[in-house]
């Protein structure tokens, strides 16, 4: 699978995004050695923004030039929302900005998959016996 001449050099793009920020992490292909990272809060003081797609596309911007001037021209996404017991299942606003973002910087996009937590039956949720009442 040659790409223009040039051999494709694969990393695993960490997406974890959360209503309240979207982390960014590129990994080498083990996923043990960090590449590049950023977030959300890097960018903006105003926490209210830390989640915003327009704050995520600027860190994907970020971590895909780092990762290109590391050598990483290939990445394989993984998508993480909160999940566990208690967070929301689904990721938040940032996460499809930062897809398409890392896609226009000049990454070429291998698999993309979802690996938010699921719980197997731990620790009981919270909201007590009648669950939360509003």
């Amino acid at each position: 699978m040659m790409h223009k001449g040039k051999k494709l050099k694969w990393g695993v793009a960490h997406i974890y995004s959360s209503y309240n920020n979207t982390i960014i992490h590129i990994t080498d292909i083990t996923g043990s050695e960090t590449i590049t990272k950023s977030s959300g809060g890097m960018l903006t003081k105003v926490h209210r923004l830390e989640s915003s797609p327009t704050i995520a596309m600027s860190a994907a911007r970020m971590a895909a030039e780092n990762a290109i001037e590391k050598g990483i021209n290939a990445v394989h996404i993984k998508v993480r929302a909160p999940g566990g017991h208690n967070g929301p299942m689904s990721p938040g606003p940032g996460a499809q900005a930062a897809i398409r973002t890392l896609t226009r910087a000049g990454l070429k996009i291998g698999n993309i998959e979802e690996i938010t937590p699921v719980p197997h039956d731990g620790c009981r949720k919270k909201g007590g016996r009648r669950g939360r009442r509003v």
